[in-house]
Parts: C-alpha cells; structure tokens; sequence
C-alpha cells in the first residue's frame, strides 16, 4: 500500500474510534489537526526513512486507544512533529497556540525540551533522569503522550540502524518502560521491555519465544481442562464472565529464568487464566469474592500466593485478586479475578480509572495532577488521590501560616492534623493538638483564612483509625493509613512467632496445610489478619490447638488445662485432689483465683465445674448451668473438673428462689419469718407481685450449702397458699 493510502486508512480508523465517545467539537478540532499536519508535512519523512505524518498517526492512536486519554492529548499526538527541526517550513509556537489552544501548545513545548536531554548516562542514573523529565514536561500529559511515542517508535525498529536500535532500547528499559509501569501501563511496559529484550540479549529472546511455541498445544489442553468446571460453577450462580489466558511476557519469564534460576519449564506462572466479570459498580468486589471461592473449592490454593488489590488497590490503581492453586496433573496456575471496568483499569491504566470515575474534561487538569503526584512520590496510593482530588483541588483553598509567618496552602475543611502533615510527617504522626491563634484547640479542629497554627506534639502519640474519619488531604491518608498498616503487620509478626512457638511445644507443624485449615475455621482470607488476631488476644490459641488434637488426646488434666490458659502468678496457688485431678474450691470464698458465676450461683455441695475465662480468671458454675452446653460443645478446652473442699466454714453463698401461690392474708409476712427466724437465713431482696389472687416472687436469699437451702425449700412449700417453690437461676 502507498503511504498516502496507509495515512488515510490509519486516520479512517482513529476517526471510526472517536466518533464513539467525543463531542462535535473536539471532532471538528481533530479533522482541523490533521488537515493542518497534513499541510505541514506532506509526505516528509524522517532521517531513517519513516513517514512523518504515518508515525504521528500512529501515536495518536496509541493515545486514544490504548491509554485512552482526551481529545487535547490524542491531537497533540497527531501534531507533535508539526515542529520538527528537518522541515522546510517550521511551524512556530504562537501559530499551534492560536489554532489548537495554550493546552496542545504548552504539551508539545514540554515535548521539545525533553528530546533535548542526553541520556547517554541513563542506565547509571535512571531515576534522576524520570525526575527531570518530570520538571522539563510541567504538564504531566508530556509523559504521557511521550510513552506514546516511544511506544510507536519501539514497535518500527526495523527501520533504524542497529546502533540506534541499541540506544533506544537502552532508553526505553530504563525511562519509559518504568514510567508505563508506574502508571499502570502494563501493557505497554510488557510490549516495551519484550522488545528492548529483543533488541539487547536475542538468543535468550528467541529462546524464550520457541520454547512457547513448543509449548502451545500442551498448554491450550490444560487451560480447556482448567477453566471448565470453573466456567461450569460460574454460570449456574447466574455471573457473567469471559474467561482467557495470558502468558506471562517474554521479558518477564526471562528475568524470573535469570533471577531465580531455573529453566522455563520451573517457571511455575508461566501464564495466567483470568475471569473477568460483567458486574455492576455495588457488586464489585463481592462477586469477586464469590468467583474466588468457586475457584478455591474446586482447586487447593496456595495461601501463601493471595494478593489482594481489590480491598486495597495498588498505588497505580491497579484492582484484582491473584491467587495461585493447584491445577489438573499437579500444575500451580495463577488465577487472576477482576471486573470489566478493572481490566480496563489495568489496561489502559489511570486514565481508565478516571474515567470511571465520572470525570469530565473540566476535571481533567486535576486528574493529571494526581499522576505526577503518583509519578514524584510511588508509595502514594492513587485511588485514594483520585478519591479526594475534588477537595484537594477543586474546593475553595484556604490560606494559613506557620508560627513563623510563612503561607500555607490548604483545602477547605482541613483540620489542625491535616496541617502537621503539611509540615513534615514525623510531626503529624506525634500531634496531640495545636494553638490556633493563641488559643487551644483539639487535632480536629477545621481551619479558617488567616488562622496562625502551632502544633503540639507528644512522643507518646500515635496515628488511631478514627484520624482517617476528618483528615481531608491525600498526604495526611496516606501517612496515617502507612503507619496504621506498619503497626498491625509488627503486630501480626508477633502473633506469627507466638503461634509457631505454641507449635513447637505442642509439637505441631505449622505449614501451608495448617494454615489454610486455620484460616477456614476462623473465617479469615488473609493469614496477616489472622496473627494480628492472635496477637491481640481475640483468638484463643487452644481453640486452635483443638483443631489438629483429638479428643481423646485433648484428657488433659484440670491443672495442665489450668497451667496453659492462666499466666503462672495466678495458677500457683491452686490446690487439686491427688487421686483424679481435681481443682478444689474452698467454700469460705478466700481464693481470690476464681469467682462464682452470677448465671447459676453455685452453693457449697452442687455438683459444680471451672470454666477459664480470659480476662476473669476460673469461674464456677453449677452443672445445671443453663450456659453449661453451650460453653461444653465451643470450648471443651475450658472446662475444668471441680469439687468442694469439705469444711465446716459458715460461708454464705447467695442464690434465688421462684416462688408462687395463692394471695392469702399474710402468707408474705409468713414467708419472711421463716427466712429470717425458723432457718436462719439472710435475705437480701425480696420481689413479689400479685393478679387475680395470685402472687408470684423472687427472693435473693444467703445460704450455707445446698442442705441448707433444700431445708428452706422444704419449709416454704408447708405455708398455706404456696404452691411452688424452686430454685432460680439467679
């Protein structure tokens, strides 16, 4: 095909694209572009031979359909050579300003000013070279449609000397590539680093590259046989999902080839299968979630290898569950599961995931301020930028100052803590509060024009949860959700090293299998939130324990049972009958190691048991405790056999009686008497209540034992008009 014939096929199909999503406006901005290049720059070509207008045609595309950017950047893309230094006629700055506006002018001068930068030393100093393209772009789409560029330019190597070939492949692995991957490009950084592997090292990338070939056939069979009772699960839930594999990129299993060593048939991800769901915005991540579990209940999942980015996104906003498990004939297969809008995320990258958001072009200026936030600063998370940009950006700014007079900067609604982050993180991390104007107020405290801040601080402060509730500035998030999540992971390690210690005394091995049974017990997904768990004292480790002993093997003594739940300080004054291992319980209430339980209100000579709390010590109940079953089926564990020291102390134990009869003339005082005189009993309260004739009552009563109590039982039910008397349960 002649050039002007692929030039017009190639504008056809960008055409054919836009006139999907864009206004009339920006269409007729485009179709004035390129009749504009077009005149510009004819047929030109460049040095090595390619045709100028093909190659900018091409990276227009590149920007609208692959990263998915708007109208202003795909036509700086179709203009961004209109400048080129081998032209005839050189187009000026001020002439693309009148025509195309500041935005597309201001782009492609950044453009101009990073083609000017040597890169011969990029290899040394890679990252300092992304920060000075960072400082020479200022609009943040000069990256952008710089990727694009590149993009294009690596995938028409062909046409340049091998030299050349060399240096450019040199600059995309360093600069670009990581600048793709940042801003979750993937696919574009995988494209590019395949290709500079194929420039640099061609006998590990055609090794590579046959060795996949060979194994084609082999691993279409396996990916059919994989997917299908998956597929079978998913559609009688009713989701819709496509399903397909990717192999892992070239580049990318020739670095785990090299950094792991071993062969490509030990590359265990050698590709991966993805189920992708057709789901609405509210059911996100719980379909995900479901698909996991259809996934995991057909295959073992290894639960070292779950990634979870949908509950926390990647700092490029990058959303998916990986896990890997244990495929047909022994084979580890990553899975990987997310919706369309998170493929098309991880796709196309932010841009994607702005527009997703709702954005407009209006709003488009702020999104980009994001990215070069993301792209100065890589542990910031960009969803949660993108998130808040509305009040960071586009609320009315206020203006405050340091003790010191200098001008702060800050969005409506920040707070006296959103200040101290502004300041340096160490200080917010410590601030208890602050002097507005002179006066105190507390870290929550919203600012006004004007206002003068001090901050106070404490060595003994740290970030809390509840801070995320009223900090409104990306910066102070992110430190706060950072320092959170370094306390609970020191935590969970805690928790980790107690359980593995627990292991080894009960000699136990704690691995995968152990593990992942724990985890299902529990209800946990993560092992991480498990340990914290541990560490925290909300997880019981005998009730872990419990899970791999049988109960056969769980007949532990009461003093054993006792010696591993209670720290030793409240466990060595305990006393137990020697024969069958009793704890013994003295009935004067001197031992402070064990309370009664209110639920039952055990009396010297029921037939009682121990139960070990965590917090309250032994608590005895009666045997016909009405919480004794439940307590014997969830934590047998627990329970303790008990008896009574058999002494003749007067002891009083308090317990109640139901009591009820007929409304007789002074059967109330009658009940009393015998309380108080004929037994010589305490009572503490006395409730009744009479209806129709009838009367029913709870007395609180102190006794010396169970004969004690029975001996009043018996007299009460001699009163004339009582009809029942029995005992209470408190």
């Amino acid at each position: 095909m002649e050039p002007r014939e692929q030039i017009y096929t190639r504008y056809d199909h960008l055409k054919e694209f836009c006139q999907l999503t864009w206004d009339d406006a920006s269409f007729l901005k485009l179709e004035n572009a390129f009749e504009f290049a077009q005149n510009v720059l004819g047929e030109t070509r460049f040095s090595h031979d390619e045709v100028i207008l093909s190659h900018s045609l091409e990276v227009a595309s590149i920007i609208a359909m692959e990263i998915g950017l708007e109208p202003d950047s795909v036509i700086t893309g179709l203009l961004h050579n209109v400048m080129y230094a081998g032209l005839k006629e050189k187009v000026t700055q001020e002439e693309i300003g009148e025509k195309f506006g500041a935005h597309i002018s201001s782009i492609l001068e950044g453009m101009a000013k990073i083609n000017a930068l040597g890169t011969d030393t990029i290899d040394l100093h890679s990252e300092n070279y992304r920060k000075l393209m960072l400082a020479l772009a200022g609009d943040v789409r000069v990256i952008l449609v710089k990727i694009a560029d590149r993009l294009q330019v690596m995938r028409n190597l062909e046409v340049y000397s091998r030299d050349n070939q060399l240096k450019l492949a040199n600059e995309t692995q360093y600069l670009y590539a990581p600048l793709a991957h940042r801003l979750g490009l993937y696919n574009i950084n995988s494209e590019m680093q395949d290709i500079c592997l194929e420039i640099q090292k061609p006998d590990e990338y055609y090794y590579v590259v046959n060795r996949l070939k060979e194994t084609e056939r082999e691993r279409a069979n396996f990916v059919a046989e994989f997917v299908k009772p998956i597929e079978k699960k998913l559609q009688q839930r009713g989701l819709k999902f496509s399903m397909k594999a990717r192999t892992k990129s070239i580049s990318s299993i020739n670095t785990k080839m090299r950094k792991k060593n071993v062969s490509f048939d030990e590359v265990m991800d050698l590709f991966a299968i993805r189920v992708i769901l057709d789901s609405e915005p509210e059911n996100e991540k719980a379909d995900c979630w479901t698909a996991y579990s259809f996934v995991t209940e057909e295959y073992q999942t290894n639960p070292n290898r779950l990634r979870d980015w949908i509950t926390i996104p990647k700092s490029n906003g990058y959303e998916s569950l990986h896990t890997t498990v244990m495929g047909p004939h022994k084979k580890w297969v990553e899975i990987q599961i997310r919706t369309k809008r998170m493929d098309e995320v991880a796709e196309k990258g932010l841009a994607a995931h702005w527009k997703y958001k709702g954005g407009k072009e209006s709003n488009f200026d702020s999104w980009l301020a994001g990215i070069r936030e993301i792209l100065e600063n890589p542990g910031l998370n960009a969803v949660d930028f993108i998130d808040h940009f509305n009040t960071d950006i586009y609320s009315d700014e206020i203006f405050v100052f340091t003790p010191k007079g200098d001008l702060k900067k800050m969005p409506s609604g920040a707070t006296v803590l959103d200040f101290a982050y502004e300041i340096h993180s160490r200080i917010g991390d410590t601030c208890v509060g602050g002097k507005i104007n002179g006066k105190k107020v507390t870290l929550k405290h919203k600012l006004k024009n004007g206002d003068q801040i001090e901050i106070d601080t404490s060595n003994n402060q740290k970030p809390k949860l509840d801070w995320l509730d009223f900090v409104v500035t990306s910066k102070a998030r992110n430190r706060v959700k950072t320092s959170l999540n370094e306390d609970r992971n020191r935590q969970a390690s805690d928790g980790r090293e107690m359980l593995l210690r627990k292991f080894k005394n009960w000699k136990l091995d704690l691995n995968d299998d152990a593990i992942r049974k724990i985890l299902k017990h529990f209800g946990f997904k993560l092992a991480v939130d498990f340990y914290y768990e541990v560490a925290n004292g909300k997880i019981d480790t005998l009730e872990v324990k419990s899970l791999f002993i049988e109960k056969e093997e769980e007949a532990d003594t009461a003093k054993k049972t006792i010696e591993e739940l209670l720290p030793t300080s409240e466990a060595k004054n305990l006393t137990y009958d020697g024969g069958e291992d009793f704890l013994i319980i003295d009935n004067n209430l001197k031992n402070v190691n064990y309370k009664l339980a209110k639920c039952c209100n055990p009396v010297f000579g029921d037939r009682i048991f121990g139960f070990v709390t965590i917090n309250d010590g032994i608590k005895i109940h009666r045997a016909t405790c009405p919480n004794a079953p439940q307590m014997k089926e969830r934590f047998p564990y627990r329970i303790i056999k008990t008896v009574w020291k058999d002494n003749t102390s007067n002891s009083s134990f308090l317990t109640s009686l139901h009591i009820s009869g007929t409304d007789e003339v002074g059967i109330i005082s009658e009940i009393t008497h015998i309380i108080a005189k004929d037994v010589g009993t305490q009572m503490r309260s006395i409730n009744i209540s009479s209806d129709k004739g009838n009367f029913e009552g709870i007395l609180q009563i102190s006794v010396y034992n169970l004969d004690h109590l029975e001996f009043l039982i018996h007299k009460l039910k001699k009163v004339k008009g009582v009809i029942s008397v029995s005992r209470g349960e408190k």
